[in-house]
């Protein structure tokens, strides 16, 4: 008897596979950390009758989310009302010039035990002093890409530099059994000189790692490429070769020429798509859709807590799908299974991981949810037949307080809404006296320096 088997039962699978695969009455067999077996559950019950069972009845079990973008922080409702260039110069940028190593990991705690509650089980995480974040991923089980915010250039190095950046990786890329993955951070193009692109692009090499950047988020930052560069910000990527490594996700992507969209899908380029933040901060709907099309990896990501409020990939798969809608007036644009898959198997892909993660297939690692199908908002629950509504309403109807479990690697890492290795309350406590003392900091600074911090447009 395998006493490291587990078979989890629900009313039906959705595998995200290439067909997107449903298994009504379906079942997920776990081994140690990986899946061994997707199908039916009386089929698979009779094949591993020593298995022990975990049945969630009225419930669906799909791959753990994919947040492919987002900040580590605690400045939510502290920070509203500017859009981006403004927003970071008086609210965000002076933050990161008094904040705190030890207030940089309470954020982590916090922001990581928030999305393991509500479903992800991968999060690209662009945060500062992340030794603090690696502890908080390795404890807590979520699977993590972690990505220091560098800025190499003058008047924008009071963020990480890449001395930082190389260090994490030789410490922490690889560790808590693969979970942990450390790549290069560029905060944007903007915030780093030549010889810093030149810098990070050999580190990628090197080490075998990715590359995580924000890019074509805003109007005016498209403007401030032509007139520095006298070409659009994608096309200036790849100028400073940034677009031949390997493995490149890029935020946002709001403001695209077609040219781009071109280069984007030639390179091989991730794309993380924040739909609540490019609508919060008056950045744009970007083209989803164009980019799907294109055959883009397109994921999703809740960006940071401070321009979205909250860090539930659920909620956020309904707004992307109803902005794209509003966006091409088309209300049969972004279909729902594109949504999902961009939230699960596709936001793999955009990280390079898609044949590890990102749908429930055998061979991969055991990240599964378990979302309860029992509530109004559920109902109809209709799981097969021409008015199979399963895929709809996790999109439009579900969130994340509707997850009844999120397992990592075969781990259950949280569990009707509480976490399984730390303690919510003691992380909201510290977050909150964090928050205090670097509002308190930020004040301070932002009396002598009443322009706020240098703004690259």
């Amino acid at each position: 008897m395998d006493m490291n088997e587990v078979l989890l039962t629900a009313d039906a699978v959705l595998t995200m596979d290439a067909a997107n695969t449903v298994f009504t009455d379906g079942a997920v067999l776990v081994r140690d950390d990986k899946i061994a077996e997707v199908g039916k559950a009386a089929e698979l019950s009779t094949r591993y009758p020593a298995a022990k069972r975990k049945d969630f009845g009225k419930a669906v079990l799909l791959p753990g989310l994919v947040n492919t973008h987002m900040h580590s922080g605690i400045l939510r409702g502290t920070a509203e009302g500017l859009p981006l260039w403004d927003w970071l110069r008086l609210f965000v940028d002076p933050m990161h010039r008094v904040l705190r190593p030890e207030e940089a990991e309470a954020s982590s705690w916090l922001c990581y035990g928030e999305s393991l509650l509500a479903g992800t089980t991968t999060a690209v995480d662009m945060w500062r002093f992340m030794y603090g974040s690696a502890k908080a991923a390795a404890q807590l089980g979520l699977r993590v890409v972690m990505v220091p915010y560098v800025g190499e250039e003058v008047g924008f190095d009071y963020f990480d530099n890449l001395d930082d950046n190389e260090k994490l990786i030789q410490e922490w890329h690889g560790k808590a059994n693969g979970r942990i993955n450390v790549w290069v951070g560029l905060e944007h193009q903007f915030y780093v000189d030549e010889a810093a692109c030149k810098r990070a692009i050999d580190m990628c090499e090197r080490y075998g790692v990715g590359l995580h950047t924000h890019s074509n988020e805003s109007r005016d930052e498209v403007k401030e490429a032509y007139k520095r560069y006298g070409i659009s910000p994608i096309q200036a990527l790849k100028n400073k070769g940034i677009l031949d490594i390997e493995n490149v996700l890029l935020a946002h992507c709001v403001w695209l020429e077609d040219e781009e969209v071109a280069l984007l899908r030639d390179n091989g380029i991730g794309v993380a798509h924040n739909p609540t933040s490019n609508m919060k901060i008056a950045s744009g709907p970007a083209p989803v859709v164009d980019m799907i099309k294109a055959g883009i990896a397109v994921g999703i990501g809740s960006d940071g807590e401070k321009e979205n409020n909250n860090l539930d990939i659920f909620e956020e798969m309904k707004i992307a799908s109803i902005l794209a809608k509003l966006r091409g007036m088309d209300a049969a644009a972004y279909d729902a299974w594109d949504v999902l898959r961009s939230a699960t198997i596709e936001g793999a892909r955009a990280i390079g991981m898609a044949d590890r993660i990102g749908s429930l297939e055998a061979g991969k690692q055991a990240d599964i949810v378990a979302v309860r199908a029992d509530g109004p908002h559920m109902t109809p629950f209709i799981k097969e037949g021409a008015f199979f509504n399963l895929h709809h309403n996790i999109v439009h109807a579900v969130q994340g307080g509707d997850v009844a479990m999120t397992m990592v690697d075969g781990f259950i890492a949280a569990e009707n809404g509480v976490l399984t290795a730390g303690d919510m309350k003691k992380f909201i406590a510290d977050a909150e006296k964090a928050c205090a003392d670097v509002i308190e900091r930020r004040t301070e600074w932002l009396k002598e320096n009443e322009q706020g911090a240098l703004s690259p447009v």
